[in-house]
């Protein structure tokens, strides 16, 4: 069972002031388990199910935060049966790029003068002790077909760190993805659904510091209503987003229906 999670897709890149974040043209996240990625087949429906978001108090009706003023567009995602993070509003590089120089423009003296924030290590390794997760990071990138590497083999049960977001710890949302059930039953991400507000993400990083996160809100999205602006999004300052799958498990596609997603700011 491999899920979606929408795509980040050719989309206007995500902006701070004087640099420009990367972003991947066009790639598929899929999170759920059972079968190989590779496969696509349809499987049988895991067991046990994993928990729900609507058997949790801590959520509330409120959709998860909208993108601030400013905040590029991001696309919407497809309505196929893969896992995938984000879809496709197409602009061009040019766009993208003119649009950083208006915002350099727009700083004063004052914010040229700036130094630069100090470099962020790699992230390592992620705990979520609410839910007894302790996982060391996969670095994942996109493969020739543009569709993001996702954990596999004697990785399979391991989080990962999409390398085209920023790191944890530096301006911008981290992405981090798992898988929610496989064949041998649940995956890192299975109780994801269980973690409360207020919560705490820890992501340790290669030069031995940890970056520690709050969750704010958790929400569960169909995966043809993804909200790409809202995971992929710039924001003010550090913050996370978990991803894996959730929701009823499809006997005809072999999918989950839907994408879980935890949102945290830095501590």
């Amino acid at each position: 069972m491999t899920d979606d999670v929408g795509r980040p897709g050719a989309h206007r890149a995500a902006r701070r002031r004087g640099r420009l974040l990367p972003t991947a043209t066009a790639l598929v996240l899929l999170l759920g388990g059972g079968t190989a990625v590779a496969v696509g087949a349809s499987g049988p429906a895991p067991a046990p199910a994993p928990p729900s978001l609507a058997e949790n108090p801590s959520v509330s009706s409120v959709p998860a935060p909208a993108a601030p003023a400013g905040r590029p567009d991001a696309p919407t995602p497809d309505a196929d049966d893969t896992d995938d993070p984000g879809a496709t509003q197409d602009s061009s590089p040019e766009d993208a790029a003119a649009g950083a120089e208006q915002d350099a423009a727009a700083a004063g003296p004052e914010d040229a003068a700036e130094e630069p924030p100090s470099p962020v290590a790699q992230p390592a390794s992620v705990s979520i002790p609410a839910i007894g997760v302790t996982s060391h990071l996969l670095h994942l990138g996109l493969d020739t077909e543009g569709a993001l590497e996702v954990p596999q083999g004697d990785d399979y049960d391991s989080a990962a760190w999409y390398d085209g977001s920023p790191r944890p710890g530096q301006d911008g949302p981290a992405v981090l993805l798992g898988h929610v059930s496989g064949a041998a039953g649940p995956s890192v991400f299975f109780d994801l659904a269980r973690l409360q507000v207020g919560d705490t993400v820890e992501v340790s990083r290669a030069d031995g510091s940890t970056a520690i996160f709050e969750i704010y809100d958790l929400q569960q999205f169909p995966k043809d209503s993804f909200p790409t602006a809202q995971v992929y999004g710039n924001t003010p300052g550090p913050e996370l987003r978990l991803i894996t799958c959730g929701g009823t498990f499809s006997d005809t596609t072999g999918h989950f229906d839907d994408n879980v997603i935890v949102f945290a700011r830095e501590a």
